[in-house]
């Protein structure tokens, strides 16, 4: 039944959801992150059977979040600098400057790692999609790629 108790949960989550639209995903607890990425959560809100955390991840410049993958879906947005992001083939799957959006698809088959190559942190704020009780991110190690 839909009571005031739901309505102020919808109501907080279509705000974080909505928030999704500025908001870009990238990592920050992952196998090893590099010095001084942090990650602070902003909001979070569970309804049903998921979890929705708005947080904000800074990645100083010449630092990775270190290879992972997510239980859910991650949507983001970048604040300052420019990502580079990478799949566990040690491609590129996309370089992300100032304002641009990025999804990351949840599952162990999709594994990547956000590198920061430039001079100034890289600031994203991501909205996690997750399953109730799922970590913000699973470790994994390096595929075999020689970057970073």
């Amino acid at each position: 039944m839909f009571n005031k108790r739901n309505a102020s949960s919808v109501a907080a989550v279509a705000t974080m959801v909505a928030g999704a639209t500025l908001v870009l995903g990238t990592p920050a607890e992952a196998t090893p992150p590099g010095p001084g990425v942090v990650g602070t959560i902003i909001a979070q809100q569970t309804v049903g059977h998921t979890d929705y955390i708005l947080r904000e991840i800074t990645i100083p410049a010449g630092q990775a979040t270190g290879w992972h993958y997510h239980a859910g879906t991650l949507y983001g947005r970048v604040k300052k600098g420019t990502l580079s992001h990478f799949d566990s083939t040690c491609e590129s799957d996309g370089v992300y400057p100032r304002g641009s959006f990025i999804q990351e698809p949840s599952g162990a088959d999709n594994v990547h790692i956000g590198i920061n190559r430039g001079s100034v942190p890289v600031v994203l704020e991501v909205l996690y999609v997750l399953p109730t009780g799922s970590p913000l991110s699973i470790d994994a190690g390096n595929p075999g790629c020689d970057f970073q």
